[in-house]
């Protein structure tokens, strides 16, 4: 069954581009210029994904992204933010309401379309690995249950903090998280961490990992992703 796509963009042009070239790759489209009427055709479709101006009409991409995150029908939709600014400020804020990935203009087909599949891709393993306690990655072995972490064989000893930071990151292969959000979300809203002190635990977790410290990437000015597979 085709995948389905709904595009919320206030530019004509380049939603009838967005549509062509989507369709042309086999995805089932709906078009939407403004927030309000996006959030209307995400909800009556339910499509597989979502891609999303920042720059919108009466409802910014911000506060559409934020609606959806809130909504328990529409919360794990993924979500790509298109952003023509490129700045670092957007994308932290667009990444910390919930986006899964962003894409900045200009961009080409072949880009894009790889974006997609990857975010997809990587969704449903995070949907098959979220409820699991164990997570391998090649040599590496994660297991929250047994609170347990080895690295070719050999025991890795890590606290409470840094295995929850690792197992979270590695339960979403390639997705971007900014520090506030693995402070929320990994690490939980009561805990005595500041979002810098992430930056702390994050050197200590690719020290002990030694040779798979490479699999936990830094995104400059914006936060860390767990590559699916080491370069």
């Amino acid at each position: 069954m085709k995948k389905s796509i709904v595009v919320i963009e206030d530019e004509s042009d380049i939603l009838e581009v967005l549509k062509y070239n989507l369709e042309r790759e086999g995805y089932r489209v709906k078009t939407c210029r403004d927030g309000e009427s996006g959030l209307r055709v995400v909800r009556e479709t339910n499509p597989d994904l979502v891609l999303l101006d920042l720059m919108l009409p009466s409802v910014d991409g911000i506060e559409v992204c934020r609606r959806l995150r809130e909504d328990a029908v529409t919360r794990s939709l993924p979500v790509i933010m298109l952003t023509a600014k490129g700045e670092e400020s957007d994308i932290v804020l667009g990444l910390g309401v919930g986006a899964d990935d962003y894409i900045i203009k200009p961009f080409s087909t072949s880009e894009l379309t790889a974006r997609i599949r990857a975010v997809l891709r990587r969704t449903q393993q995070s949907t098959e690995e979220s409820g699991r306690d164990r997570i391998e990655r090649g040599g590496l072995v994660i297991d929250i249950a047994r609170h347990q972490v080895t690295a070719d064989g050999e025991r890795v000893s890590f606290t409470a903090t840094e295995l929850r930071l690792l197992h979270f990151l590695a339960s979403h292969p390639d997705r971007v998280f900014t520090r506030d959000l693995l402070l929320g979300r990994a690490i939980g809203e009561h805990a005595y961490v500041g979002d810098r002190n992430i930056d702390v635990h994050i050197r200590a977790i690719r020290k002990k990992l030694g040779p798979y410290r490479e699999l936990i990437e830094t995104i400059r000015g914006v936060g860390y992703r767990f590559l699916e597979e080491s370069s």
